[in-house]
């Protein structure tokens, strides 16, 4: 299999150098990143970075690329081969190879990142205390009018406490490309019903939020596709006390 997995950064940092992954860079920055490929060439959407974050690396892999495998990770994100890592460097080693890629592929149709579990609410609740809801109603006008067949795969998703997060994924190419295909086209439509042009640039990002939860919607009436989960290892701080401060500071807030 030719496989290709774009590392999406919108800064220069440290990647691995690895075989089967590729830097892609996303964003305004002026300077070209050593090594990196740019989102904002070919048939593209990268000035709508603000607002779809790494789902403009995304379009440009559908549109642009026509490798056997195609997959999509993060400068601080990685699906990983099953490993405890306590340093950056040993996190580098446990990032899940090319060919063991390709090894999951020839059972898998592709691969995802363990699902996080909220526990104490759902996606619906969790996503209305950090986001404005204005955002779930548009997409659930939307898939209504033009998906219904997706619309109770939607609200089953909306009321699980589990879910497929982080936007990462990599998959068979048909498999990619049939998904991304879908995708943007629900978020065209919420996109042109939503008004964000008085939302603060947290909130301007909310194709991005929406997109993770739509992953499972497709999923969801795909069921005869097989994924496998990987973990996820984070590179760098995660900030956990602030993370921790800001999830109660939300629900006292609501």
């Amino acid at each position: 299999m030719d496989t290709k997995v774009y590392i999406v950064s919108h800064k220069k940092v440290n990647l691995p150098k690895m075989n089967g992954y590729q830097p892609i860079q996303v964003g305004m920055n002026k300077e070209d990143f050593p090594g990196y490929i740019r989102d904002n060439t070919k048939e593209n959407i990268s000035s709508k970075n603000a607002n779809y974050c790494e789902l403009t690396a995304q379009y440009w892999i559908w549109k642009n690329t026509n490798s056997d495998v195609k997959g999509l990770v993060h400068y601080r994100r990685f699906l990983e081969n099953n490993f405890l890592n306590l340093t950056q460097n040993s996190k580098f080693k446990h990032i899940v190879t090319d060919e063991e890629i390709e090894n999951y592929l020839n059972e898998y149709d592709l691969l995802l990142p363990k699902k996080r579990n909220y526990f104490i609410e759902t996606l619906y609740s969790h996503y209305i205390h950090s986001h404005k809801k204005e955002g779930l109603d548009v997409t659930r006008e939307v898939i209504a009018n033009s998906f219904p067949e997706y619309l109770n795969s939607y609200d089953a998703v909306l009321n699980r406490k589990t879910a497929h997060m982080f936007n990462m994924i990599i998959a068979k190419k048909d498999v990619f490309d049939e998904y991304s295909a879908w995708l943007f086209d629900v978020l065209g439509q919420v996109e042109s019903k939503l008004d964000i042009s008085d939302w603060n640039q947290s909130e301007a990002r909310v194709y991005g939020y929406i997109s993770e939860l739509l992953l499972d919607v497709w999923l969801d009436q795909h069921n005869d596709l097989k994924y496998k989960e990987l973990p996820v290892g984070f590179i760098g701080n995660q900030h956990w006390f602030k993370k921790i401060f800001n999830f109660i500071y939300r629900k006292l807030k609501k």
